[in-house]
């Protein structure tokens, strides 16, 4: 059942102010001294400290907690190549889920180009105005040279979330699934449906944790990635293997995972069930799964099943994964975000799933109990201890890996700063929402 409206879902982008957010000021301005501090003469003396140490624009303006959410909007949700002013609403979105859970602020920056190069060079060009850099909804292959090129030519943070979002949170549930059924990642064998971003990005995680290529099984539209084919690009070439399997059916047979991130429905309960014992399936795409949790369930009652839907259980969320990365990314002046900051995201997601659930979690989603086990190997978007165990992790993760400029001596009293910091970003949020007129 829908939970709104098309008329809802149009007036709560329209309604009262049009968008989802705005720049308002933090420091006084009531008097003229302070629209003296604030603009002309006094704001020359932060101009002159920064002129002299650029690292000081963190000190003196808000960079140090500013981030940019782009796109160009040529691979937008499951829309496709929309455009970037249709990919505008999404922007502001994402900088909405930035900002309540884990405190960052966003510019959405919608760029009307689709040429990768000029599109490395306008962001580039920001570096000065931002902390970081959220890359989103870039379409395949050119995602990949953008990102990595602005990540060789930029000191900032560059992740694109449509590739690592998906491989940290689905990464956390694995580590979870393994727990549980007592498999070895060393042992699974894979079949993935998808040869995309987020595909690609899953499987190198997953390969980082100990899953070996040449148990995994990729399937792009034109079937198994293997080594005889002549139409791969570099990507998909990593992940080509000497066995060529005929169909998805013929590689589900015996498989101990299945990793979704392709089209609804490709997945029948027959392949599931020739699946290994206690099969792991994430069938992620969305609205609507390669198989939903309902019809796997019913074949394979041992399986562990995650699914891009709120209605059903694990969820992999990529708002469990990107405030909290750059959160911890921003807080030690990261040049970067590597993969030991994505494997410490996904390990502490992992280790939250295991306390106890706190009762306002509970009466979030109308439960009575919620505990660790098959139903539950990822923790919830509403969970507040999110940011005290994520960004806690990446933090220490870019400090042990040296890609942090700034260093936090106690990790006990950071973890006790980042609570406080959300609880009271959450009241002065909650305040300011209310005091427009309440339509919705």
């Amino acid at each position: 059942m829908a939970l709104y409206t098309k008329q809802e879902a149009l007036d709560y982008h329209s309604e009262v102010r049009p968008g989802k957010v705005e720049v308002v000021p933090v420091k006084p301005y009531s008097t003229q001294k302070h629209l003296t501090m604030a603009y002309s003469p006094g704001v020359a003396e932060a101009c002159m400290e920064i002129a002299g140490d650029k690292e000081l624009s963190y000190k003196y303006t808000g960079r140090g907690n500013l981030v940019a959410v782009v796109s160009n909007g040529t691979a937008v949700l499951g829309l496709g190549n929309i455009g970037a002013y249709a990919s505008k609403p999404v922007m502001e979105g994402k900088g909405l889920l930035f900002k309540i859970f884990a405190d960052v602020d966003v510019y959405d920056i919608n760029l009307n180009v689709t040429d990768p190069d000029k599109l490395c060079e306008i962001v580039k060009a920001l570096e000065p105005t931002f902390g970081g850099i959220n890359l989103e909804d870039i379409k395949a292959p050119e995602c990949f040279y953008i990102e990595d090129k602005l990540k060789k030519e930029m000191g900032i943070p560059v992740f694109h979330d449509d590739q690592h979002g998906t491989a940290i949170i689905s990464a956390a549930g694995l580590l979870n699934a393994l727990d549980i059924t007592g498999k070895k990642i060393g042992d699974l064998r894979m079949v993935v449906s998808g040869a995309g971003a987020a595909a690609v990005s899953c499987t190198r995680l997953y390969m980082a944790l100990g899953m070996r290529l040449e148990n995994i099984a990729m399937f792009d539209s034109k079937g198994h990635i293997h080594a005889g084919r002549t139409d791969l690009s570099d990507q998909k070439r990593e992940f080509a293997t000497q066995k060529a399997y005929a169909s998805l059916a013929e590689a589900m047979k015996g498989a101990d995972l299945f990793l979704g991130l392709s089209t609804a429905g490709l997945v029948t309960q027959d392949m599931v069930k020739g699946m290994a014992k206690d099969p792991i399936i994430f069938a992620c795409a969305n609205p609507v799964p390669e198989i939903s949790y309902t019809d796997a369930k019913a074949v394979r009652p041992d399986a562990i099943i995650g699914t891009g839907r709120s209605d059903f259980p694990n969820q992999i969320n990529n708002v469990l994964g990107f405030p909290f990365i750059f959160r911890g990314a921003l807080d030690v002046m990261a040049t970067e975000i590597n993969e030991d900051m994505k494997l410490a995201a996904a390990k502490a997601l992992a280790r939250l799933a295991k306390e106890p659930v706190p009762d306002y979690v509970l009466k979030a989603y109308n439960v009575d109990r919620m505990e660790f086990g098959p139903d539950y190997i990822i923790p919830k978007p509403v969970d507040l201890r999110l940011i005290e165990f994520e960004s806690a992790a990446v933090a220490e993760a870019a400090m042990k890996t040296g890609v942090a400029r700034k260093s936090i001596a106690d990790m006990d009293a950071y973890r006790a700063l980042l609570r406080k910091r959300i609880e009271a970003s959450r009241k002065r949020l909650d305040a300011f929402v209310q005091t427009y007129p309440q339509i919705f």
